[in-house]
């Protein structure tokens, strides 16, 4: 399973970077604004310094509803960086799009998934990432996690090469269980991510091991 990080805040992306297990990052206009970042340009370098933090994919999505907004800002987009990775709705418009990206080798990322049937059409259309939203599904007494095993088993059946990018993840038993049933990636905060780390036995564990050589070694 790839684990991207979930913002746009650089402190959190080079603490996750040197964690050594972070793939890739995904940003949108709403984790933009809460850093304060706005403004075109503004936002644009951004990606371009966050692609320059790490190594794998970043996400960059589009302002667009209309189909060649999609197309114009896609393709600025995708000139950035050669890691960045165009970002569409699923909408009528965001999967012709995504056909014009998928066409011409550019990836693509379609985002606010909430179905398997949306999954099939991104699929279809020649998706690199598919972002099913589990924690908002969770929000609104929906399985998430079922969500996810529904599109595993299209995906296989057919053959599909389109990732599963498992968004809106909230928490460590997200990340468990999207590994569980065959997510190719998860996306989440770092609190998520740094929260597999802990368990009280391992505390206890090193405590003890630490008390046993500092009385063998006084």
């Amino acid at each position: 399973m790839k684990f991207f990080i979930d913002t746009a805040n650089l402190d959190q992306i080079k603490e996750a970077q040197a964690l050594g297990v972070l793939d890739g990052v995904t940003t949108n206009p709403s984790l933009m604004a809460k850093e304060g970042i706005t403004g075109k340009n503004n936002i644009l370098k951004h990606y371009v310094d966050i692609c320059n933090l790490v190594d794998g994919d970043v996400s960059a999505e589009v302002i667009a509803t209309d189909y060649e907004g999609m197309i114009r800002e896609g393709e600025e987009l995708a000139d950035l960086h050669e890691q960045i990775v165009v970002k569409l709705p699923m909408t009528k418009e965001g999967v012709m799009a995504t056909k014009y990206f998928s066409d011409r080798r550019i990836k693509t990322n379609v985002t606010l998934v909430f179905s398997a049937g949306q999954a099939l059409l991104a699929a279809k259309a020649g998706a690199t990432y598919v972002s099913p939203f589990i924690g908002r599904l969770d929000d609104v007494s929906t399985d998430g996690l079922a969500l996810i095993e529904e599109i595993r088993t299209i995906y296989d059946n057919y053959e599909y090469e389109t990732q599963i990018l498992a968004a809106s993840v909230r928490h460590t038993m997200h990340i468990v269980n999207c590994a569980k049933i065959g997510a190719d990636v998860m996306t989440g905060p770092l609190s998520a991510i740094a929260g597999l780390l802990k368990h009280p036995l391992t505390d206890i564990g090193l405590a003890q091991f630490l008390a046993d050589y500092k009385k063998g070694n006084e």
